[in-house]
């Protein structure tokens, strides 16, 4: 049997090519892949609180992608939030939603969120504040790449994912002093998808119900997911959620045992498993 269509969000500041060993692996076992490359770039669809043009990005993409049959939307972070938003837009075309530690808001933490972004004091509680500051350009892919190895939070990474996102999430450009290698995600971009988190979901799925199955898969080491909490998350995914080992990274810690905890979820969504 030809497994179904999978259309792929990727997670801020990382262009779906980053997401590459995983996809691929996605592709090898039977499925469809598609993806926007940069969530957010195209100025048809800026960034706004709670992310009304980011959803209809995505709706655009899938819908002529879903015209012979439904498809599958899997999404990190950012974009799994994305997809479950998109999937309750567009419900006839989406056949099932695969969230990858995606940390959804409800309950007293999104309110908390509303008053925050009132009070301007978002930016201190969110990412944002260390993405503003992000550096943007390198002399060389070397150096870029070894920059990355150095962080921390890129310690746990699958080297050749790390590659990925230095080849696909750089690219080379004229500079005073030459060619230089450069942040292909907008440092911009990136802090303004931080501040305009949706505070809305729960209104938004009401106005909005999901017509189809959703599922989450779960860091065990995620500070983010940890941070926000499940009980919404449980709630809209009727308890379907599955943890597996490693943060909120996952995906580009242990991307062929994430494609497998993919496939696994997308089955059962399917009703095969």
């Amino acid at each position: 049997m030809t497994k179904p269509l999978i259309v792929f969000s990727h997670g801020n500041s990382f262009p779906a090519s980053t997401y590459g060993v995983m996809l691929n692996d996605l592709r090898r076992r039977g499925f469809g892949v598609e993806a926007i490359e940069k969530l957010g770039h195209n100025p048809r669809y800026p960034v706004s609180d709670n992310w009304p043009h980011l959803v209809q990005e995505l709706s655009d993409f899938v819908t002529p992608l879903a015209q012979s049959s439904p498809v599958f939307l899997v999404g990190h972070s950012l974009g799994g939030i994305l997809s479950m938003m998109a999937a309750a837009k567009i419900a006839t075309m989406v056949r099932g939603v695969v969230m990858l530690d995606s940390p959804m808001l409800g309950g007293w933490r999104a309110n908390l969120l509303k008053v925050g972004k009132r009070l301007s004091i978002a930016e201190q509680l969110s990412p944002a504040a260390v993405s503003r500051k992000r550096r943007t350009s390198w002399p060389n892919f070397a150096e870029a790449l070894a920059h990355f190895e150095r962080k921390r939070v890129f310690a746990k990474w699958a080297p050749e994912v790390l590659r990925d996102y230095v080849t696909h999430g750089t690219h080379e450009e004229a500079g005073p002093h030459g060619l230089r290698r450069v942040l292909s995600f907008e440092r911009d971009v990136e802090s303004a998808i931080y501040l305009t988190l949706p505070d809305n979901l729960e209104g938004y799925f009401k106005r909005h119900p999901l017509g189809c199955k959703a599922a989450l898969i779960g860091g065990l080491q995620s500070r983010e997911l940890r941070q926000v909490g499940l009980d919404f998350s449980r709630r809209i995914t009727q308890g379907r959620i599955a943890m597996v080992d490693g943060t909120h990274l996952f995906p580009m810690e242990r991307p062929l045992a994430s494609a497998a905890a993919v496939e696994a979820a997308l089955l059962n969504l399917m009703g095969q498993a």
